[in-house]
C-alpha cells in the first residue's frame, strides 16, 4: 500500500497501483477518515489493516500529510 500526498490529502494506492480512496482530515472531527474513491471497490483485509494504522498515526501524530506548495 502506497500513501501518496496529493495537495492536503492522501491517496492510498494498492500493490496493483490503482487509487483505492482518500485520507482527508476532518477539522469538525478533529481527526482523518478515509473515503473511498469508488462504492464498487472492496477493500482487502490487509488494506483496511494498512489504511486504518495509517489513520491512527495520522491521528496520533506519528505521521503527516505534507503540505503542497503552489507558488
Amino acid at each position: 500500500m502506497l500513501f501518496f500526498p496529493n495537495q492536503q490529502e492522501l491517496d492510498c494506492i494498492n500493490d496493483e497501483g490503482k487509487i483505492l480512496g482518500k485520507i482527508k482530515f476532518n477539522g469538525a472531527e478533529d481527526k482523518h477518515n478515509f473515503c473511498l474513491d469508488n462504492d464498487a471497490i472492496v477493500l482487502s483485509d490487509s488494506e483496511k489493516a494498512k489504511i486504518e494504522e495509517r489513520l491512527a498515526g495520522l491521528d496520533s501524530g506519528k505521521y503527516d500529510i505534507p503540505m503542497q506548495d503552489d507558488d
